[in-house]
This record gives C-alpha cells, structure tokens and sequence, in this order.
C-alpha cells in the first residue's frame, strides 16, 4: 500500500498529483497506482495549472509524466512542483545530455527515461520518497550545523567584549553571559546575540 509516513508519526494515505496531458497514459497511470494501494490521485492535464493546484492540494508526491522536456519546461516544471517540500518523480521518454543532472538539481527525487511502466511505478515512486526523505535529513542536518557555527560565533564575539568590558578571562566571561541567560530565561545564544547588537548600537 502507498503510504506516507509524515513527522507527527501517523502514517497517511498518500496523496498524488499526476501531471498527464495524454487521457489514456493519464488512465494507465491512475490504474497502477490503485493497484499497489490505497492513494488520492488528482490528474492535471496542462501543466501550466500545476502551481496552482500544488497549492490547493498540498500532495505528498508529485509525479510529472512529458515526452521529452527542454531543460526550460523541465526547470519550470520542477519549480511549480516544489521538490524541496515533497518528492518529485519525473519521467520522460527521451532526454538531453544534461537534463537528468539539471532536474537533480533541481530538487527532483526520481528521474527516470522511458520507464514509464505500471510495473515499475512503484518501485520508482518508492525509491523517489526515501531519496527526499534522505535529502530531507541532509538539508534539517546542515541547517542546524550552520546556525550552531553562527550562534558559536555570537557568543565568542559577546564573550570577547565581556572579557575586555570586565577585565576577566575566557572562562569567566562564559560563565557571566551563561548566568544572564539563566537569569532572564533565554538561550545563551539570544542573549550573547542582545549584547553583540547593543554594542554595535553604541559605535
């Protein structure tokens, strides 16, 4: 059964947006993913209605199938999909040299040429939500690893202007910053950040 699990832990029928001008593919497509399970698939015919309706359904996949995209579309496409929020999987019938490097980068998760076939479909889907769901890690990790440094270096900076303001040591001068984050109830990484901007008030 397609499922998704989401962060609150509670697995979720899947939802899918299919972008699909052809009816009869479009048909194919919503007949295989019924069969590997329990799903809500909406289909958009002109993929030029795909932000909009991204918008109004918020899907957990987004699969795009187009014979074969310009790196133009291709990029307009995987934008209006919004690959940094849910997988993206994008198939094409035929493809550029470059065009697979441009839609990874792009942010989408799976893409895939002339593999378009009900038996393969949820394989591929399968592999396109653990490749984002990785990503997704990746990006979470990163993020908190470049505000550490960047909190790090706050509160060197406020230690530094306590260790000149007071005369004491690198040891102290933390333990004075710790004692005002305690004091007023904050994150020693807010106060330091408070004392580096009131500084920089006063030059």
């Amino acid at each position: 059964m397609l499922r998704v699990q989401h962060f609150s832990g509670v697995p979720d029928i899947i939802s899918i947006i299919v972008v699909e001008a052809d009816k009869d593919r479009a048909t194919q497509i919503v007949d295989s993913l019924r069969a590997a399970g329990e799903c809500e698939i909406r289909i958009i015919a002109e993929p030029t209605a795909l932000a909009r309706q991204i918008q109004d359904m918020q899907p957990d996949v987004v699969l795009i199938d187009i014979e074969n995209p310009s790196r133009d579309t291709l990029e307009e496409l995987a934008l209006a999909s919004g690959p940094m929020e849910r997988p993206v999987a994008m198939f094409v019938d035929r493809s550029e040299a470059g065009l697979s490097t441009a839609a990874i980068e792009a942010g989408v998760s799976a893409y895939v040429v002339d593999g378009l076939r009900p038996d393969r479909l949820k394989p591929i889907l399968d592999a396109a939500i653990a490749r984002f769901r990785m990503f997704q890690r990746m990006r979470k990790e990163l993020s908190e690893t470049k505000r550490a440094l960047e909190e790090r270096k706050v509160i060197d900076r406020a230690k530094g202007m306590i260790m000149k303001a007071r005369g004491v040591g690198e040891d102290e001068a933390y333990a004075i910053l710790r004692k005002a984050a305690m004091d007023q109830g904050k994150r020693l990484a807010d106060v330091a950040q408070a004392l580096v901007t009131a500084a920089g008030l006063l030059l």
